[in-house]
């Protein structure tokens, strides 16, 4: 880190600022529509008078006080240290190791000019927080936002500047002029391959889709129980069938041996879930077609009828894009899990199950839903008012990550564009009032719209249906798992982190006389 760099390099600009009178519930919306974790509080006369968090509104309403009624200045750190952008990041690290602080606001005179966050020093510094003799250890930020817990070759995400990649190449200029076996190749081997290299690779991942033995009849049973939903469904198909295929710990096995294993299930994986999906709806299992790639395949399992080039093509595109994104939760599940020397089942098992999350996964299908409940063009002005002003999220709208356009959604509106109809005319409707109603109602607070919008959209063009919308996500990024798990087994070390206790004081002394009656009962036995 240099010694050079200020602390205007790093902040977030414009700062999130909230009145003090405001409600913690108040606060708590503001926050989540800036996708940051702090604000700035002012008083009445617009003076700095304290900080709050997420993590003091969490704290306030775990100690019972009504979010609804609690005002921001009850709860908020008052007098809180202050830096200049040109204040160095040295001075600021050395704040954040001695306070303990997670957020500074960054002062312009009396103006709030923007807000450090530690996870922003991280970017530049590895950090090693002081350790005062017999303290615990300190404590990354939550979330471990912003915190690298490990090197890797797949892929990154620049959210700063709305940019991704794998291996260094431009994920989106991927989606646009590959095929999903090249991408595919890249993730898995390491490069794009030439022409050789991708028929050899493509033979592969083809003869890799049958089913082990006994598998088949499982599969309908599973998509018979109660209750049946297809991520689920999936997940413990995909836990059967590596243990069919008899999965070994990957401690035991060779990295070439690794990677074969790995591009087996991701090979599988599609054709477990349609099996699944076509035993629910009470329709007869479609093998897939041994001279159709990956998408087309996809389809073809799903509808029973080969697609058209341009559906394969739509398709295949959003597949690319989803592959991999840097080292979200569920490729950190797959390499934690990996860590302990398991088996690449379990890994993948574990990495679907953090999918399954709402708040991992996401919900294409939510954006839809949103659609379908503005109903006409005309309604979508007057619908994005109401929802905005009662506080509730658009579907479709803002990004943990990405500060600007999500690079995703980008080439997903022109692949939905491409295909036409009347859902992307009015998607695009849609898309352009809540931009202008946003921009309007949240002035510097512009939300961009994320993949999930326009993957929706795609999905339903090509005959995907919405509660399939997310178990294909799973799909596709089952190959980003698989190339997690590969490196990770290939440089292992055991991931174990540790917690920072916040309980009673330790040793604790038992009440007199606890547990005598236990042991009178024993010795009278």
């Amino acid at each position: 880190m240099s010694d050079a760099m200020t602390v205007a390099a790093l902040m977030h600009r414009p700062a999130v600022v909230v009145r003090d009178s405001i409600t913690l519930s108040q606060a708590s919306q503001t926050l989540d529509e800036a996708n940051v974790g702090a604000a700035a509080v002012l008083d009445g006369d617009g003076s700095l008078v304290g900080m709050v968090s997420e993590r003091d509104l969490l704290h306030s309403v775990g100690h019972g006080h009504d979010p609804h009624a609690t005002s921001v200045a009850e709860v908020m750190t008052r007098n809180p240290v202050r830096l200049t952008a040109s204040d160095s990041v040295q001075k600021a690290l050395e704040i954040f190791r001695e306070r303990r602080f997670r957020h500074l606001p960054v002062m312009d005179g009396d103006h709030v000019a923007g807000i450090l966050s530690i996870r922003h020093v991280v970017r530049v510094a590895q950090i090693e927080e002081v350790k005062p003799a017999g303290s615990a250890p300190g404590l990354a930020p939550r979330g471990l936002e912003g915190v690298a817990v490990a090197e890797t070759a797949v892929g990154d995400v620049r959210g700063e500047e709305g940019f991704f990649h794998y291996r260094g190449y431009n994920a989106v200029e991927l989606a646009r002029r590959c095929s999903f076996e090249q991408v595919w190749h890249l993730l898995v081997e390491g490069d794009l391959p030439d022409d050789d290299q991708l028929a050899a690779f493509t033979r592969l991942t083809v003869g890799a889709r049958k089913l082990p033995e006994g598998i088949a009849d499982l599969l309908r049973g599973i998509a018979a129980l109660p209750n049946y939903a297809p991520l689920a469904a999936l997940r413990s198909a995909v836990s059967i069938t590596s243990a069919a295929l008899g999965s070994q710990p990957t401690l035991d096995l060779s990295p070439s041996q690794v990677r074969i294993d790995c591009l087996r299930m991701a090979a599988l994986v599609p054709v477990l879930l349609m099996r699944l999906h076509r035993h629910a709806q009470g329709l007869q299992p479609v093998d897939p077609d041994p001279d159709l790639g990956y998408a087309a395949a996809y389809l073809q399992m799903l509808n029973g009828e080969r697609p058209t080039e341009a559906q394969a093509r739509a398709l295949e595109q959003y597949l690319i894009l989803t592959m991999d994104h840097g080292f979200n939760s569920s490729t950190f599940t797959s390499r934690v899990i990996t860590s302990t020397g398991s088996d690449i089942g379990s890994a993948l098992t574990g990495a679907i199950g953090a999918l399954a999350g709402p708040l991992h996964g996401g919900a294409p299908s939510r954006a839809l839903a949103m659609l379908d409940a503005i109903g006409s063009p005309d309604r979508a002005e007057e619908y994005l008012r109401a929802e905005i002003g009662a506080g509730q999220r658009l579907m479709g709208f803002g990004h943990r990550v990405y500060k600007t356009d999500d690079p995703r959604s980008t080439l997903l509106r022109q692949v939905a564009t491409e295909l036409g109809g009347d859902q992307v005319d009015f998607a695009s409707h849609v898309e352009r009032t809540a931009l202008k109603v946003l921009e309007e109602l949240k002035p510097g607070r512009r939300l961009y719209t994320n993949v999930e919008f326009y993957a929706g959209v795609v999905m339903n063009s090509v005959g995907v249906p919405r509660d399939m919308f997310t178990p294909t996500f799973a799909c596709s990024r089952t190959v980003g798992w698989t190339a997690a798990i590969a490196e990770q087994a290939a440089n292992n070390r055991l991931i174990r982190p540790s917690a920072l206790y916040v309980g009673p004081p330790a040793p604790r002394e038992l009440p007199d006389g606890y547990g005598a009656a236990l042991h009178a009962a024993s010795v009278a036995g």
